[in-house]
């Protein structure tokens, strides 16, 4: 896949080759590679996110005296005009929210459910064998993202303090889309990808009038990296939730003009779904790893995955074996391979299926699944991992310590490729990840969840968080979180090096019938040959490509709280502090 990046990342030509350097007595050794980015230190508050100026939105906010919620509101409605192809208002959203004040963790599941006259009869009528991944028929489950802005700002201003006004926090996100932003390489080359007219079926999202209306110039091709892109209709239905509340989505004038959309193209939504959607408050799961308990989302999200990875690791040298080396790969696409079994078997709603996680996320089973790995042989996949799942994650520290980690998605880039008319909402396709196979775990009924990639993390230490992160990237999501907590835990990178050291995908491409490692080009060539000879299907891909996600993460130093940020260079992102 070509490659989307900074233009500060285009000088990265080295091979990683880390040097070791004590950067501080009060912190672990820190890994320097003189061709990152520096990482960003503060010692107030801390943004990451993967566009720079929805991280400067929420520092803006942070600088107001506004909390972590606060920022991460402004953030992500930010980039839900300014990254349009990654995510959406449209879309869901998941939160990790941890209160300095009460020291307490909470989990916010902002995803939406099935409508109700979503069945698998309903579509099997039609003389589909699987749920369409673009148009009206794809947009079946409602928009969870505002519930989880609203739910979570409610939450803080009762419970956390020092909340800005809820109007406040969408001064960015408006002023974006009525005075427009300048257009970044990402945009326009996943914009140029999905006006394929080759692929009638998947791409060609023009055929959609709204998404022509919106996203194309008036002669049908896309906005270039640098010119001015603006989104008068998504800007209007921004100020009317700042104005009104989040409700106005569900039950104003934002969700009549939807379903009237929806209704006039046969899709299958009702002003009821919409009225009777609810976020929700659920616990959040954990796992120990080495020192640490590492914290994610609980199902319907995979979150699960992400942990039984860590678990399984945790009955491994990792240090002993040595990063970059064909032990370090080897070992955790294994171990990716185990814990993607395990939530292939049972991830659905819970409130539909029974989930084991006790048993699923428990120490002896993490050592059964960890003695099952060969460190000479690779295990060959059956099941087609498809690594789709275009999003944004998000993380904010605040002055108190009080923080977030938060992930927001429309599943694939530009998702269903529906804007609703007269609101500049582009719809998400989650749910065409809904199977139609009465028998499969996660089959579609109606007021049902999905399964779900997104998952957002922490790292806490003796209780409060120590990192804060997470990434885009679909089933890339777990592999990444792994890469991220391996290298800064066992080996002692600073936060930066970690998001830009070498990163490896097990999974698909879209329309490939089997499964790779992708693995990217700055990996010596005698560890991609030690992968090839134990049996892994090595595919080598460009240098920084965002195949691999765009991952960040917040580092919390306990003995100075001074924050340490990243940005992921696959992007467009920035990691700033004050």
């Amino acid at each position: 896949m070509t490659v989307i990046a900074l233009a500060s990342a285009f000088s990265f030509s080295t091979v990683f080759a880390p040097v070791l350097v004590a950067v501080s007595t009060l912190t672990k050794v820190n890994v320097v590679n003189a061709a990152n980015r520096p990482t960003t230190m503060s010692m107030n508050g801390m943004v990451t996110t993967p566009h720079y100026l929805a991280s400067q939105a929420a520092l803006d906010i942070l600088r107001q005296g506004g909390n972590a919620v606060d920022a991460s509101i402004a953030a992500a409605s930010t980039l839900a005009v300014v990254y349009p192809h990654m995510n959406s208002i449209g879309g869901d959203n998941f939160w990790l929210i941890y209160n300095a004040k009460t020291r307490e963790l909470k989990a916010l599941n902002a995803s939406g459910r099935s409508g109700q006259k979503a069945t698998i009869d309903f579509y099997q009528a039609k003389g589909y064998t699987k749920i369409p991944s673009r148009g009206y028929l794809a947009a079946n489950t409602v928009p969870g993202a505002v519930s989880g802005w609203g739910e979570a700002y409610k939450y803080a201003q009762q419970s956390i303090g020092n909340s800005l006004p809820w109007s406040k926090l969408f001064d960015s996100a408006i002023s974006y889309g009525e005075n427009g932003f300048p257009v970044t390489p990402s945009q326009n080359y996943w914009t140029k990808t999905n006006i394929d007219e080759k692929d009638k079926e998947f791409r060609n999202l023009q055929r959609f009038q709204g998404f022509k209306q919106t996203y194309l110039k008036s002669n049908g091709q896309s906005y270039q990296a640098g010119e001015v892109f603006k989104q008068p209709q998504l800007a209007k239905t921004l100020k009317a939730i700042s104005e009104k509340g989040a409700a106005e989505f569900y039950k104003g004038d934002i969700a009549q003009n939807i379903i009237k959309d929806l209704e006039a193209n046969g899709g299958i939504l009702t002003l009821e779904d919409f009225a009777s959607h609810t976020a929700d408050w659920v616990e959040p799961i954990s796992a120990d790893y080495r020192k640490y308990k590492a914290y994610n989302f609980p199902p319907n999200t995979q979150g699960m995955a992400s942990l039984s990875i860590l678990n399984i690791l945790n009955n491994f040298d990792l240090k002993k074996i040595g990063e970059g080396t064909v032990d370090y790969y080897h070992t955790i696409v294994e171990a990716t391979k185990l814990a993607f079994a395990d939530r292939d078997k049972y991830l659905s709603d819970p409130s539909f299926v029974n989930i084991p996680l006790d048993t699923l996320l428990s120490k002896k089973h993490g050592r059964d699944l960890a003695a099952r790995i060969n460190m000479r042989v690779a295990v060959k996949e059956a099941k087609l991992l498809d690594p789709k799942g275009d999003t944004v994650w998000l993380g904010v520290v605040d002055k108190d310590g009080n923080a977030v980690s938060l992930i927001q998605s429309i599943y694939h880039d530009y998702g269903a490729g529906i804007v609703a008319a007269n609101t500049g909402v582009l719809l998400q396709n989650r749910g065409s990840f809904f199977s139609l196979d009465p028998k499969h775990v996660n089959h579609l009924e109606p007021r049902k969840r999905t399964f779900h990639t997104l998952n957002p993390a922490m790292l806490f230490q003796d209780g409060k968080p120590y990192l804060v992160y997470g990434t885009m990237g679909g089933e890339g999501q777990p592999q990444t979180q792994a890469a991220l907590v391996t290298r800064i835990v066992d080996f002692g990178f600073s936060v930066q090096d970690a998001i830009e050291a070498p990163r490896w995908l097990q999974g698909r491409t879209w329309g490939a019938s089997s499964n790779d490692l992708k693995i990217e080009g700055r990996v010596p060539p005698t560890v991609v040959k030690g992968l090839i000879q134990r049996g892994h299907p090595v595919k080598v891909v460009d240098n920084y490509t965002d195949t691999m996600g765009h991952a960040g993460a917040i580092l919390i130093e306990p003995a100075t709280n001074i924050k340490f940020g990243g940005a992921d260079p696959r992007g467009d992102g920035a990691a700033v502090g004050y």
